[in-house]
């Protein structure tokens, strides 16, 4: 497996640990100060991994077709775990989260329709930045479940960073919106060709 795959292949397995240790606490009722020592460097990692794969994809001379498509889907996976822990625990509304969901998975059929002519989309700049978004509104929220689980926030901060933390996750999903309207504009081509394949 190539370094750049493997760190990848690294961020999907970590995902769904960080599920587990999120919700360990909620499920047993113990560990909930404990957890935020694990998670907070759990999630910093797994979002490091994104750059280490890129990083040395270009570095080792290790970018292929593959690692377009496997890159953005160990993405799309890590992000979409996080943000159900999230939204699980009432800080990222649910409609959102459709939105955001139906969004993936809309590039990912982009992408299959693209892969059977040939053609592997890689992430775009609008992409990157709606996945920044993600990271940072994931964050803000790991960041107030923390100050929960460690007892240093009052009620009223409390409420004063959950309308910021929706703010964030507005954002994201403005930019997620764009980002696909992006993909089809540029590869509507695609998607012609596709659909004359599938009437043959």
């Amino acid at each position: 497996m190539r370094l750049a795959d493997f760190f990848t292949a690294l961020r999907i397995a970590l995902a769904p640990v960080f599920f587990l240790v999120f919700f360990l606490p909620v499920w047993t009722g113990a560990g909930s100060a404990a957890s935020v020592f694990v998670l907070i460097p759990l999630f910093v990692f797994m979002e490091f991994t994104d750059f280490l794969d890129g990083y040395y994809a270009r570095k080792l001379g290790q970018v292929s077709d593959f690692g377009k498509l496997f890159d953005p889907f160990g993405d799309v996976l890590a992000n979409l775990t996080v943000l159900l822990a999230f939204v699980l625990s009432g800080y990222l509304p649910v409609v959102l989260f459709l939105v955001i969901l139906y969004r993936e998975m809309g590039i990912m059929f982009v992408r299959m329709l693209a892969s059977r002519q040939g053609v592997a989309i890689g992430a775009r700049k609008g992409g990157k930045t709606k996945t920044v978004l993600y990271i940072v509104a994931a964050g803000f929220s790991l960041a107030i479940e923390s100050g929960i689980r460690l007892g240093l926030l009052g009620n009223g901060l409390l409420e004063a960073l959950h309308w910021a933390n929706l703010a964030f996750y507005g954002l994201a999903v403005v930019a997620s919106v764009l980002s696909f309207i992006d993909y089809l504009v540029n590869f509507s081509h695609v998607l012609r060709g596709s659909e004359g394949n599938l009437k043959k």
